[in-house]
């Protein structure tokens, strides 16, 4: 078992002074129509509420299936996100639009429960017909320093996930400071995690630009001794076009062209998308 606690410790003060120089830059690969395009390629268009219906679901899919019929170059959205009990409806209205069902399970926001149960639920989650797990660390665990805890937790379940793509959430606005944010960036890559995710979007703060810059450099860092390419998606507080292109350039200049694609590239949000089509259109 590696030795977590070796994880690089993170200069708060230097974060932030290379944040400014980046926010700073234009993207120059991109105009902003591009740049608003990829966008909404890259959205987990999501609804994640205790009063989620089965119309909620049919009508977020419709809504997901939408956008390139309004102009044959705008691209519809990369995923809808949902409970496990709503999968197999978003599945059904999904068919064949290549828009995939991502699902948070195992005890999703508060990690809060016992693996077998976390295990259970995201197996039904993946028999429900979820292409993509949504899984939560359990934070309690890690901030005891529980590491080991932690990382067995998230292989046992990628182990289930198989082939099904793992995107794991750290929920970095509990964990209290950047070198955490880096310590469980590392853990779960190296646990199996094909995504790291910044947060569950039920706490503030949700993604924060130096938490993902953080996260950015634990994957490059990953990348250059593995290489495996580990997917990136900040989730919560991301209605703003203008929010999301920071995060755009970020990703952009830490990993480079390889990441900007929806294979590796997505952004969590439920009220984006609109906003970016009313700069579209």
């Amino acid at each position: 078992m590696l030795d977590f606690s070796h994880s690089p410790e993170i200069n708060s003060e230097k974060v932030q002074c290379k944040l400014n120089k980046i926010i700073n830059a234009e993207i120059s690969e991109y105009s902003k129509l591009e740049a608003y395009k990829f966008i909404l390629s890259i959205i987990d268009l999501t609804t994640l509420e205790g009063c989620d219906t089965n119309k909620k679901v049919i009508e977020l899919c419709n809504k997901a299936k939408s956008f390139n019929s309004k102009r044959s170059d705008i691209p519809n959205v990369a995923a809808v996100c949902v409970y496990p009990t709503l999968v197999k409806i978003a599945k059904k209205e999904l068919e064949n639009t290549g828009i995939n069902i991502a699902s948070v399970a195992g005890a999703f926001p508060s990690g809060q429960s016992p693996i077998n149960i976390k295990l259970a639920e995201i197996k039904y989650a993946i028999d429900e017909g979820a292409d993509e797990i949504d899984m939560v660390i359990s934070r309690g665990k890690f901030l005891e320093g529980e590491y080991n805890l932690v990382f067995d937790e998230i292989a046992a379940i990628k182990n289930v996930c198989k082939d099904v793509h793992l995107k794991v959430i750290l929920e970095t606005g509990e964990l209290g400071n950047l070198t955490n944010i880096r310590i469980a960036s590392d853990i779960a890559m190296h646990a199996g995690g094909d995504f790291i995710k910044t947060s569950t979007g039920k706490i503030n703060p949700a993604a924060t630009l130096d938490a993902m810059f953080v996260m950015l450099e634990a994957i490059n860092d990953f990348y250059k001794t593995s290489n495996k390419k580990v997917g990136i998606k900040p989730a919560g507080g991301i209605s703003e076009p203008s929010v999301a292109l920071n995060f755009i350039k970020l990703t952009n200049t830490i990993l480079g062209k390889d990441w900007m694609n929806k294979e590796l590239f997505r952004l969590g949000a439920s009220r984006l998308a609109d906003n970016v089509m009313n700069k579209i259109l």
